[in-house]
């Protein structure tokens, strides 16, 4: 090796060094983690520490519809299956299976990652916490659970900030820069640490700001209220309820930590339907209420706060729910994952739609274009069986 060689290489051991101390003092050992499994995957699952989301001992497999399978995938659909790397397809009509498909091994048995489908699931455990009593309204000052949420700026956030995005806390919501709170977050081992550095950079309530911080505040807010884990109170309070099939799981920081609740819970197509059809029959589960339908009322309606980026007014966003309305003359909502993960409720319809998938179209008007060509293709099935 030349000297220049040598040099190069003393210097890059050098730099190496450097960069592993800085690591070790700023306590970002979770860079690591990051770095060797790079992106996030549906199957995450196996590489952190989960808690069980247990379902009944008794479940209420899905009813299955006459024309089961008998429906022709358009083309368009069948391309974005291939282009975006499904794994599972699932259409719910009238309360029954109407089609199903799985590819790459996945069945209807396969757990995969939600992503921040998560999120919506999580607003439904406010809604179970309102109507209990564990929370008094979304007007209630987070600070009523959380006591760094008491003084200064932070001790004006309310529980509906949280919900609609509009924190004011400063979030950094990155997935590609290793050293964001996201990724922090998703492959650290201390989210009560990373929550504890926000500070309140804006008033509450003025702006959307999507920020995955929210929705883990309101994980904490939670397992103050209720003195359960997110697991335990999911378990409990929707996956029994909802008579879910298999157990799922949720993601933690660490052993006895906290669940990523703005992502990170695995579940199958079918019981990820569920949740759709709890909601499209307003939170109410055969008869049973589960979630308040003024709460999920609520939770469909747009917040109508200023966007950040363009100071439009939101349209599309209720309580950790997405809303596409007035689309084709339909109204649709659903919660999505950032890899294509989606639950797609359209009422009008009495449909429950749900693709999971290892990647995701461009986000174009608030709305990935993926879901709009599964709405369309979807509609257009159902219109062939009427023809």
């Amino acid at each position: 090796m030349s000297r220049k060689g040598r040099y190069y290489g003393v210097g890059a051991l050098l730099l190496l060094g450097l960069f592993a101390t800085w690591i070790y003092v700023a306590d970002k050992n979770y860079v690591y983690r990051a770095i060797y499994y790079n992106l996030a995957d549906i199957d995450d699952n196996i590489i952190f520490e989960q808690r069980q989301v247990e379902a009944p001992q008794i479940a209420q497999p899905w009813p299955i519809a006459a024309a089961y399978n008998k429906l022709t995938s358009p083309k368009e659909l069948e391309r974005l299956h291939e282009d975006l790397s499904s794994v599972a397809f699932l259409i719910v009509k009238n309360d029954s299976i109407l089609y199903e498909q799985y590819w790459d091994g996945y069945s209807d048995e396969s757990l995969s990652n939600s992503f921040s489908m998560a999120k919506s699931i999580v607003s439904m455990l406010v809604g179970i916490a309102i109507k209990e009593g564990k929370i008094k309204s979304v007007e209630q000052p987070v600070g009523d659970f959380l006591p760094e949420f008491r003084e200064g700026d932070k001790g004006k956030i309310k529980i509906k900030h949280l919900l609609w995005m509009s924190s004011g806390l400063n979030w950094d919501e990155s997935y590609i820069n290793p050293f964001s709170m996201t990724t922090e977050s998703y492959y650290g081992s201390n989210l009560k640490k990373v929550i504890d550095r926000l500070e309140a950079v804006e008033e509450p309530g003025r702006q959307f700001i999507y920020k995955s911080g929210d929705t883990q505040v309101l994980a904490f807010v939670l397992q103050a209220a209720t003195g359960k884990s997110l697991s335990e109170l999911a378990s409990e309070k929707l996956w029994k309820p909802i008579g879910a099939v298999q157990d799922a799981e949720w993601s933690v920081d660490k052993p006895e930590g906290i669940e990523k609740a703005y992502c990170c819970f695995f579940s199958n197509a079918r019981d990820f339907a569920r949740l759709g059809k709890l909601y499209l029959h307003n939170g109410s589960w055969n008869g049973d209420t589960i979630v308040p339908p003024s709460y999920v009322q609520a939770s469909l309606t747009p917040n109508g706060l200023p966007k950040r980026a363009d100071g439009k007014k939101v349209d599309f966003y209720g309580y950790q729910w997405w809303l596409l309305l007035g689309y084709k003359g339909q109204d649709v909502f659903y919660a999505r994952g950032i890899l294509g993960q989606y639950i797609i409720v359209i009422p009008e319809e009495d449909l429950v739609v749900v693709r999971l998938g290892k990647e995701r179209g461009e986000v174009v008007d608030n709305h990935p274009a993926d879901l709009r060509t599964i709405i369309d293709a979807v509609n257009k099935m159902l219109r062939s069986t009427q023809a």
